[in-house]
């Protein structure tokens, strides 16, 4: 089920993708509700959460990301000795059985300990997922395909974050282990349709003699850390959003139910715009897309600040709105990307690379925007959005004049 499609996709390798992209959307889902309600089920109560409250909440739910971040490498390396398939559903079936098991205690340790081994089933799922996409598109829609793929990650994320936030409104604390509940069914649905679709074709068993230490190495190389390396800084904005959006928007007035309603319309533009910026990668170049998506990210961090100094003004919220979808062009690009540099063998734990840069980027930006904050007040949030902008600025300039220097392959180069 691992064997590259260079031709064009028929039955046998289109089913390996749509596997990918309906486990990925029930995944991301089941996530998605899990985080929006983890600090309210960890807390006691669903309302009036004060900084301090965020605080601790905020500690346990980073262990997810330290799990992730210190395993993801081992799951890539792992997908790519014994094949990616067995992996994916490996991590899919464990992340369903912590959340059972979630779902019978409030106790904040054991609780930080089930999310710390959540974390690393969360990467045994993306990075195979990651080299599957890669491994079974076409050399001219790579782009295209990892926009699919953005897309169901994405839209599964909003729409777990928006029913997690709707069920803080209609339902009782006491009652939100429902919650976690829901995400272990949809989890295990996920994995249910992802083994349908892929019953019956080819199995490839991966490389039992793959040198790890020479694929580790080969996935560091400053090529692909010039790609996954703004990654960091965007996830460190991103790990800050998730984190304290529920409560600012609390702050604001916004009931959650309303909150669940905006989030669940921008998911389903999400299924349109990444496969277009997919394509658009394809046939523009990976360069320019990515480009474009920093420049709306720095754009963000603009009107971000701006928000924060003169309150929700109409003209920012719809400066935002714009940057937003200009940031959106670029995962697809950067996916893309990735996977042009990518050899089959060490695919998956190249693929790695990207879960473990956004997973140590939402741990950094949770502490360094909270601290900064704690310390400095807006001043400090000032300093995290623009500390980001510059990141992401000097590392965009960076991978351009690589590529002019022909340091790098071109923007059109096939998955290899």
């Amino acid at each position: 089920m691992d064997a590259p499609a260079r031709g064009p996709v028929g039955r046998e390798h289109s089913r390996p993708l749509l596997a990918v992209f309906g486990a990925t959307f029930f995944v991301r889902f089941a996530f998605g509700i899990s985080i929006a309600v983890f600090a309210s089920y960890i807390l006691l109560r669903s309302t009036n959460l004060g900084q301090a409250d965020v605080g601790e909440a905020g500690v346990v739910s980073a262990l997810a990301s330290v799990g992730e971040f210190s395993t993801v490498l081992l799951s890539g390396a792992a997908a790519d000795r014994y094949g990616r398939f067995p992996v994916l559903f490996l991590g899919m079936g464990g992340a369903a059985l912590l959340l059972v098991a979630v779902a019978t205690t409030r106790s904040p340790i054991a609780l930080g300990a089930l999310n710390f081994l959540f974390g690393i089933a969360s990467g045994a799922i993306l990075a195979p997922s990651l080299a599957i996409v890669a491994g079974h598109s076409r050399s001219d829609e790579v782009g295209f395909e990892m926009g699919r793929f953005d897309a169901m990650n994405l839209f599964g994320w909003i729409a777990g974050f928006a029913l997690g936030f709707g069920l803080l409104g209609i339902v009782a604390n006491r009652s939100l282990a429902f919650a976690f509940l829901l995400g272990a069914a949809s989890l295990a649905a996920g994995l249910l349709l992802a083994y349908g679709l892929t019953r019956g074709l080819p199995v490839a068993p991966g490389t039992p003699g793959l040198p790890v230490r020479t694929v580790v190495r080969s996935a560091f190389r400053r090529s692909v850390l010039l790609v996954t390396l703004p990654w960091l800084v965007i996830y460190m904005l991103i790990g800050t959003a998730l984190v304290f959006l529920a409560t600012s928007a609390a702050g604001l007035g916004i009931s959650d139910v309303y909150l669940a309603i905006v989030i669940a319309g921008a998911g389903s533009l999400l299924v349109v715009t990444q496969p277009l910026f997919g394509r658009l990668a394809d046939r523009a170049g990976r360069m320019r897309m990515m480009t474009i998506g920093a420049g709306g990210f720095v754009a963000v961090m603009l009107f971000a600040s701006l928000l924060v100094a003169y309150g929700a003004e109409l003209p920012l919220i719809v400066g935002i709105g714009i940057s937003v979808i200009a940031a959106l062009s670029y995962g697809p690009a950067a996916l893309a990307a990735l996977a042009d540099l990518t050899s089959e063998y060490g695919r998956a734990t190249t693929m790695a690379i990207y879960s473990l840069t956004i997973s140590l980027g939402m741990i950094l930006g949770l502490f360094a925007s909270s601290g900064l904050y704690d310390l400095l007040g807006k001043p400090g949030l000032y300093l995290f959005f623009g500390a980001v902008a510059v990141a992401l600025v000097v590392l965009t300039v960076a991978r351009y004049r690589e590529l002019v220097a022909g340091a790098l392959p071109p923007v059109t180069t096939p998955v290899r």
